[in-house]
């Protein structure tokens, strides 16, 4: 009998795993609170850049896909999966009221041989001590009745890598529970990777984005460290490289964003507090990563100084690229907009260009994208490339800007009016 999968949350994870699932065969009934979103799949559109407009009016038309706001949909489902955001709270604390929003909502329809499999990014703990209260006060026993696991997402957008062949890290609160979810994930996935508990699948995920947290944050130390010393980072990098053992290249930027590697590392670090733990990689991390937009705009006044050609008061800036990775139109957690806000604290005039954000609201207004032509650029007394989206025209900004401050290596060659982070 063909299961009918619910999937809450479509997003950057729940829209390309239920695009996957109906590839695969499966009935998918697709759950958001965002009206727009629903909206735009029922009109076959969609809204993020990594899926294309082709591929949703094919996930329309399979018939096998349902988008709704409705939570009475999953009474038909036989599995839920759960892939709605795990933001921070102020403090830097987990917040997880939207896991438990999702939970109240489908308690009421929760039915015997349920299961229910969480994909946000959490805590080590999240799946066995919050999410199995929540699901047992339906009266249904997990890993009898009902089943439950975590399996942590691992999607990178603008990555060449294809979901299903990304290993698919799974667990199950019971062996049970883990049980029914490779039955399930085993017709999706290449490769299966099943661990003892959701606890070391949580922590998985967390022990990912932090090193990858950790080693970024580090390289942009080592690179502050040898503007300083008057040495070229990106050619250290490149000849450390070629070492065949023991090294891995990161590069360094404008700083980190995006939902999961400045926030996951966060999550662990407030679980590590609660059991007595100090995280002095993770704080010295966070410490580099906060402080990287400030060291950008230091660098970036230093070259104003030095530049004859500057004449404008106050002085303009364009930043070029405003998401928090290349070629998608993400902007949460962008060290970008940092930068931007504080320029226009600083009392510079701002404006951007990125061909995948419209419009962009500071703390001062919102801002409308800029065109890139040659009688632009001559306005800005500095342009600074901060996210190098592949369509950007690179020969253009090169020829037509009087002083380019590139935090991404955009260029291989030197430019006399380039500059390197």
């Amino acid at each position: 009998m063909e299961k009918i999968v619910g999937i809450i949350g479509l997003g950057y994870v729940g829209l390309p795993l239920a695009i996957q699932f109906v590839k695969q065969g499966f009935t998918v009934i697709g759950i958001d609170v965002d009206h727009q979103k629903i909206n735009s799949l029922q009109l076959g559109t969609s809204y993020l850049q990594t899926i294309t407009h082709s591929e949703i009016k094919q996930l329309i038309q399979s018939g096998k896909f349902t988008p709704s706001d409705d939570f009475t949909k999953l009474k038909e489902s036989d599995v839920i999966i759960i892939c709605v955001p795990t933001p921070l709270k102020n403090e830097n604390e987990p917040n997880l009221s939207y896991i438990q929003s999702a939970v109240t909502s489908f308690l009421p329809y929760l039915k015997k041989g349920h299961l229910i499999i969480l994909e946000s990014s959490t805590y080590p703990g999240t799946t066995e001590d919050y999410l199995k209260p929540l699901l047992e006060d339906s009266g249904l026993v997990i890993g009898q009745d009902i089943y439950l696991g975590y399996s942590p997402e691992r999607i990178d957008p603008g990555n060449e890598y294809l979901l299903t062949s990304i290993p698919k890290v799974i667990s199950g609160t019971t062996d049970n529970c883990l049980e029914q979810i490779r039955l399930i994930y085993e017709q999706v996935f290449e490769t299966l990777v099943p661990v003892k508990s959701p606890k070391i699948a949580e922590m998985t995920k967390l022990l990912e984005n932090t090193q990858r947290f950790i080693n970024i944050s580090f390289i942009n130390e080592m690179a502050r460290i040898c503007e300083r010393m008057d040495v070229d980072i990106w050619e250290v990098i490149k000849a450390a490289s070629t070492k065949p053992f023991g090294f891995t290249p990161y590069y360094p930027g404008p700083g980190i964003g995006g939902h999961c590697i400045p926030v996951d590392p966060l999550y662990l670090k407030w679980k590590a507090q609660q059991e007595g733990i100090d995280t002095s990689f993770i704080d010295l991390a966070k410490k580099t990563n906060d402080e990287q937009p400030a060291y950008i705009i230091s660098r970036m006044e230093k070259l104003l100084t030095k530049n004859s050609n500057v004449t404008n008061q106050p002085r303009k800036v364009l930043l070029v690229g405003v998401t928090y990775k290349p070629n998608v139109n993400d902007t949460r957690e962008s060290k970008a907009i940092t930068i931007f806000n504080m320029l226009e604290t600083s009392g510079y005039l701002v404006d951007y260009h990125d061909p995948y954000v419209d419009e962009l609201a500071t703390h001062t207004r919102l801002h409308i994208s800029v065109p890139l032509t040659k009688e632009t650029l001559r306005q800005y007394d500095c342009v600074i490339i901060i996210t190098n989206h592949t369509n950007i025209d690179y020969a253009l900004l090169l020829q037509h800007s009087s002083l380019l401050f590139d935090t991404r290596r955009s260029f291989d060659e030197n430019h006399p009016h380039v500059f390197r982070l």
